[in-house]
């Protein structure tokens, strides 16, 4: 994003007002919430059948991480107290995932990886006009259910390759500090904004939602940035 997203939700720009929705998701890709606000957008945008364009920026939630990343129940640990403080967090977080069609498998992850490089193969999708959110969706599937390291270059190589991309073109963008850069900025950009979690939503520049919302939320907030005032922002108090 070449603007800032808090004057980009006040855009009056006429290009963003019209009937052809164009949704930014702002996501980091081991954030359990944006994979269940990746699936209820999907079902959203089914239940609006009009014409659509998605685009996906990078969030991380967890920057300082070392390159390799840290053991999943030392990071659990940190942030909770203990495994078993979670435990009922994740559980909620299963169930809630089986309605949306997504198999959690927290037991199978082993490490919470640093999403740094993850994020540079996205920006790569995009440059290579790649379907971002098919790549997004094995990303957070490999970590989700199968429990991957998705920090591991050799596992996004293998991941890359499934959606035509080379895997010289995959290591020369992580050792890239310009796509490096770009995914900084970017980030900056909805940090600067006052974004503080993900997922984060931003439709047709002029409107953002912010959290895993259920479909019919999404769906009224299509309505309010496709036919309602351009000011009329929609911010969830809920940050995950």
């Amino acid at each position: 994003m070449s603007t800032s997203i808090s004057d980009l939700e006040r855009s009056n720009d006429p290009v963003a007002s019209t009937a052809a929705l164009h949704v930014e998701v702002i996501a980091d890709l081991v954030c359990p919430f944006c994979y269940l606000g990746k699936r209820r957008l999907e079902q959203a945008l089914r239940a609006v059948q009009g014409p659509s364009e998605i685009s996906w920026h990078p969030f991380q939630l967890n920057p300082e991480f070392p390159s390799e990343g840290v053991a999943f129940e030392d990071y659990l640990a940190q942030r909770f107290g203990s495994v078993e403080n979670v435990q009922p967090v994740l559980e909620g977080l299963t169930a809630e995932g089986k309605r949306e069609g997504v198999n959690f498998h927290f037991e199978r992850i082993k490490r919470v990886p640093n999403t740094m490089r993850a994020h540079q193969l996205m920006f790569l999708a995009e440059k290579e006009d790649k379907d971002q959110a098919l790549l997004a969706e094995d990303l957070m599937a490999a970590f989700f259910e199968h429990g991957e390291d998705i920090g591991d270059p050799d596992v996004l190589v293998r991941i890359a390759a499934r959606h035509g991309l080379k895997s010289e073109d995959v290591l020369r963008v992580f050792d890239d500090d310009g796509s490096k850069q770009l995914v900084l900025i970017r980030e900056g950009q909805a940090r600067s904004s006052g974004i503080v979690g993900a997922p984060g939503f931003l439709l047709n520049r002029r409107l953002l939602l912010l959290g895993a919302q259920d479909s019919d939320t999404i769906v009224n907030a299509f309505d309010r940035a496709m036919f309602g005032e351009g000011t009329d922002t929609l911010i969830s108090p809920a940050l995950h």
